[in-house]
């Protein structure tokens, strides 16, 4: 199975700490975020992996070498959203199917062994959280979604997108026909919500943790979560 990891973006919420490192390399109990990812897709036998670096990005392959990781960066010239982000490793994919990986969280191994399936279908990520309404919201008709509802201000449910999906080839034509959104951006989830019209996108509810990396106040409860599981 190959991997892309979306590691491309400035972290503006995390200022001023990125202004200085991509977001991907904060230090989190003395290694770069990065380094959880990457060692918990090696240790499932994920090694065929790619990174979509923009920002800061020779930092990114800089860490790679220093750590021994073996990994292929492509770069995203211009910052235009995570769905443009996909559309630069279509030639790394080929016709495999493949997990697209947001670089700013971190799963279990256990879920993520579950995205590694290699059929037609693609597969979403949900996790149950007490506050939907700053996540994409995961509208489900029985496994299936049906739509996602980008930090709604009503209620439609407490499923929201994790940023770990299972994709096929299928995904690039779609990319390449979605228009910008409102904020300017090729979203990734708008291909994910066009593929789901179809009825070709299954949820996964997450069964162990989800780690996000989003915010300064999030550093500090990702280092106390990960001391209490490896003590």
């Amino acid at each position: 199975m190959k991997a892309v990891i979306l590691a491309a973006g400035k972290g503006t919420r995390l200022l001023p700490i990125t202004e200085t490192i991509p977001k991907v390399l904060i230090e989190i109990n003395g290694k770069p975020f990065l380094w959880y990812v990457l060692k918990q897709m090696n240790s499932i036998g994920i090694h065929d992996i790619c990174l979509v670096i923009g920002y800061k990005g020779e930092m990114v392959r800089q860490f790679l070498r220093d750590n021994h990781f073996r990994a292929e960066c492509v770069e995203q010239k211009e910052l235009k959203g995570t769905g443009d982000a996909v559309r630069c490793v279509k030639d790394f994919v080929g016709d495999s199917s493949f997990i697209v990986y947001y670089g700013d969280n971190l799963f279990s191994g256990g879920d993520l062994q579950r995205f590694v399936q290699d059929d037609h279908l693609t597969y979403i990520g949900g996790v149950k959280v007490s506050q939907p309404e700053r996540y994409g919201v995961l509208l489900l008709e029985k496994e299936y979604l049906r739509e996602i509802k980008e930090k709604p201000i009503d209620f439609f449910g407490n499923i929201v997108n994790a940023g770990l999906y299972k994709c096929t080839p299928e995904v690039f034509p779609i990319i390449e026909q979605l228009k910008l959104s409102p904020r300017g951006e090729i979203e990734f989830t708008d291909a994910i919500t066009a593929l789901a019209t179809e009825r070709k996108v299954k949820v996964l509810k997450l069964d162990d943790y989800w780690l996000d990396l989003g915010k300064k106040e999030d550093i500090g409860k990702i280092e106390q979560f990960l001391q209490k599981r490896e003590g």
